[in-house]
């Protein structure tokens, strides 16, 4: 096990260990105990939201020899199988690279058949907003009269793209993304497990820059790992160097020399950042969603609105701060034009120059 990625390593095998999505292991649960079972679901959310390990988990639950009221055993044959990657009887079907006629024929000749071993033959469908109109036309008659062994799981980020023949056919659940508390919560669990040395800064940054996805953040926290094994603690800023992630405060530093009017302070703020490495499309990207947080909490004072719920107190002090002194029409007018350069950077033979740009048009006239 200890050569398995984190997100491999540590992918849930209970119910309980699932972070977030309570709703759908809830509802999920509470069918299969009072034996309320469909024989298809619709799992939808952003990736590394948990889709396949939860159909995987309800594969295992209904399966299992001995379940532990909600939970699998993870003791029985069944489990063990399922956990290994071993059930025959339990078909995962990428529909990225799956998507024709001829991929559904031979799924739907497998279905007539019944289970190898286990109780219930369990299709988990990834990615199938991906499949081919005929392909999922081929599926519709299989879902309106499936065998009794068998369940039906289709997992896609991208919902509208499903044909509603199949969607209206399917139980379906949205997944969520994950607050960044939820996240190191979890970090922190991996952390202690694997020995690691990681200040609790550094974690709040990985978590910050997951993009709401469990999955971002262990592969994000591999790869801090094995930048210092076990050598000395990981500090934020090591992180920061090492992911490429932007320093909010620097964001905030810079803007400040913008917003009052220091074009020559801010120009030579902004060439240090970059000259320390930072990727310049990465920074326009932090400074353009930097000022789009301005400009709402300038609109609302409501920090609890979910767009500031990643961010640590600290940072919301200095967005509180900066919102109170600037005036909206300054904060769009930056906004837009900080927008336009982030799409120049990436075609402008002097990276810089759009960015620079900007900030002079800002403090302008």
């Amino acid at each position: 096990m200890s050569n398995l990625v984190l997100y491999r390593k540590y992918r849930p095998k209970r119910f309980d260990e699932v972070v977030g999505q309570e709703h759908v292991i809830t509802t999920i649960s509470n069918a299969i105990e009072n034996d309320l079972l469909s024989h298809s679901y619709l799992f939808t959310g952003p990736k590394g939201s948990g889709k396949t390990t939860i159909a995987r988990l309800l594969a295992k639950r209904i399966n299992c020899e001995k379940p532990k009221g909600k939970e699998p055993c993870n003791e029985c044959l069944s489990c063990e199988e399922i956990n290994s990657g071993r059930a025959i009887d339990l078909i995962e079907i990428d529909a990225a690279s799956n998507r024709g006629i001829d991929d559904i024929r031979e799924l739907k000749q497998g279905i007539r058949f019944a289970p190898t071993r286990l109780k219930y033959k369990v299709f988990i469908i990834d990615e199938c907003h991906q499949l081919s109109k005929d392909a999922s036309n081929a599926l519709l008659k299989v879902l309106e009269e499936p065998p009794s062994f068998s369940v039906f799981v289709f997992a896609t980020t991208e919902p509208q793209k499903v044909i509603s023949t199949i969607s209206s056919r399917c139980q379906r659940f949205d997944f969520r993304k994950l607050t960044a508390l939820e996240i190191i919560k979890k970090l922190e669990k991996i952390v202690k497990q694997e020995k690691f040395k990681i200040s609790k800064e550094a974690l709040e940054l990985i978590a910050m820059n997951a993009d709401g996805a469990m999955r971002n953040a262990e592969v994000l926290l591999d790869q801090v790992a094995s930048f210092s094994p076990g050598v000395k603690e990981t500090t934020k800023q090591e992180v920061q160097e090492l992911l490429g992630i932007v320093d909010i405060s620097l964001i905030s530093k810079l803007l400040v020399f913008v917003f009052e009017k220091k074009p020559d302070k801010a120009i030579e703020f902004l060439n240090e950042i970059i000259d320390k490495g930072q990727d310049v499309n990465e920074l326009a990207k932090a400074i353009v969603e930097y000022l789009r947080q301005l400009l709402i909490l300038k609109i609302s004072t409501d920090l609890k609105n979910p767009l500031f719920r990643d961010f640590t107190e600290e940072i919301k002090k200095d967005l509180q701060a900066q919102a109170k002194n600037i005036g909206e029409n300054e904060i769009r007018k930056a906004l837009k034009l900080f927008l336009e350069a982030q799409n120049k950077t990436k075609y402008s033979s002097i990276p810089q120059l759009p960015l620079e740009l900007a900030i002079l048009e800002t403090i302008g006239d």
